[in-house]
């Protein structure tokens, strides 16, 4: 899989949808250009035009697959030079996208179990979501004051994945230990989230068992 894939270099590519998700918070599909492979957990990179000039930040693709469009989540901060302007975009608006990049993303594994704090839930919900369509197991650990992709969230209840979510701040411990219980340390752990939430996950997928040495970790900083 990984071995395979190129990376796009600055594509312009046109915006599909824009849709909110949560409270400062909105999903962007973008369409795919042809022979455009990744996989949920990769990132790529969004370049604009600001009143500042141009701006670049890294997105987390957050759809389950690439096939026709492919979705980034983004965290609006209101005084940002970028996510406000991301949140104005509307269908037939353009990006400049390369990527995607990173190592850290889902490649077949059964089970997985993915714990998120904040934005992210994106790459969570599309790993659960690929794996759940693979015929595997999945488990999602969510921690955030205000939860986003709600309506998701539940869509992987139903269909069988295991999902805890939490107040921020909350102790990741008894949803991790119930994880490994049930599907054992051999899991393939996945922890997407800021210092202070990896440094948690960390701490508390040792706790139960886990192997941290093999656990696919992205920190947004």
């Amino acid at each position: 899989m990984a071995g395979t894939q190129s990376c796009m270099e600055d594509a312009t590519l046109s915006v599909a949808a824009v849709e909110t998700v949560g409270s400062d918070t909105v999903a962007i599909d973008i369409e795919s250009p042809e022979d455009f492979d990744a996989q949920p957990g990769q990132f790529v990179k969004v370049t604009l035009d600001t009143a500042d000039g141009e701006e670049s930040r890294f997105y987390t693709v957050s759809s389950p697959d690439v096939a026709g469009t492919f979705e980034i989540t983004v965290e609006i901060d209101p005084e940002g030079e970028l996510g406000p302007v991301l949140a104005e975009l509307e269908a037939g608006d353009e990006l400049l996208v390369s990527g995607p990049f990173g190592s850290d993303f889902y490649e077949g594994e059964d089970p997985v179990v993915v714990l998120a704090g904040g934005p992210g839930v994106g790459p969570a919900v599309a790993i659960a979501e690929r794996a759940l369509d693979d015929g595997h197991d999945a488990v999602v650990v969510y921690r955030d004051d205000e939860p986003v992709h709600t309506r998701r969230i539940e869509a992987l209840r139903e269909r069988g994945a295991t999902v805890a979510v939490l107040e921020d701040g909350a102790s990741l411990s008894a949803a991790v230990e119930s994880a490994v219980d049930r599907h054992g340390v051999d899991s393939q752990f996945f922890v997407y989230g800021f210092a202070d939430f990896i440094d948690a996950a960390t701490t508390a997928i040792e706790s139960a068992g886990g192997d941290t040495s093999t656990a696919k970790i992205e920190n947004f900083g």
